[in-house]
C-alpha cells in the first residue's frame, strides 16, 4: 500500500481518487447503460401538479416542440421557457438536444414543470454521467405538491364561511 506523503495525498485517498487513472475507470463502470431506442432517442415521463409530460430527446440543434407547436408559441411567457431550459443550462448541454414533448392536464405552469422533469429524466437516461449535477440542482425529484381538495362545510379547502353569533 502506498504511503501518504502530503495532505493532498491524504485527501485523494479519502476521496477515493488516489489511483488517478483507476478512479476514472471505476466511475465509468459504476454508471448504468444509456437507455436509447432504435431511433437514437431517449424517453422519459415528467410530472408536476396535475400535468403529465411524455418527453423524447435526441441530439440536434436545440429545437423544443410541445404538443406539435414550437415552445415560443405553446409557452408564451418567458418564465415558462426558462423553466424548460434549466436542465440544459445546469448540464451545459444548451442547443445540443432536440426535444419533442406531449403534455396533458393542469395549467401552463404545471405543464412547464412536467416538461422540465421529463427532460431531466431523459437526459439522465441518455447520459448517465449527468445525474449528479441534475440531482444537485433538484430537478430529478418530482415535486409532489398538488392542490388540496375542497372539504364539505368549507368555502374552499381550508377557508370557512363567515361566523355569525346571532
Amino acid at each position: 500500500m502506498a504511503e501518504t506523503q502530503t495532505l493532498a495525498d491524504l485527501k485523494n485517498v479519502m476521496d477515493g481518487t488516489a489511483g488517478g487513472e483507476d478512479a476514472a475507470a471505476v466511475d465509468n463502470s459504476v454508471l448504468p447503460e444509456p437507455k436509447i431506442d432504435e431511433h437514437g432517442r431517449s424517453y422519459a415521463t415528467g410530472k408536476r401538479k396535475n400535468s403529465i409530460a411524455r418527453v423524447w430527446i435526441k441530439p440536434g440543434s436545440g429545437k423544443v416542440t410541445v404538443n406539435g407547436r414550437d415552445q415560443e408559441v405553446y409557452f408564451a411567457r418567458p418564465v415558462l421557457r426558462l423553466i424548460i431550459r434549466q436542465a440544459f443550462e445546469v448540464s451545459d448541454r444548451i442547443d445540443s438536444y432536440d426535444v419533442v414533448a406531449t403534455v396533458k392536464g393542469g395549467g401552463l405552469s404545471g405543464q412547464a414543470g412536467a416538461v422540465r422533469h421529463g427532460i431531466t429524466k431523459a437526459l439522465t437516461y441518455y447520459e448517465p454521467a449527468l445525474r449528479r449535477p441534475l440531482k444537485a440542482a433538484g430537478f430529478i425529484t418530482r415535486d409532489s405538491r398538488v392542490v388540496e381538495r375542497k372539504k364539505y362545510g368549507r368555502a374552499k379547502a381550508r377557508k370557512s364561511f363567515q361566523f355569525s353569533k346571532r
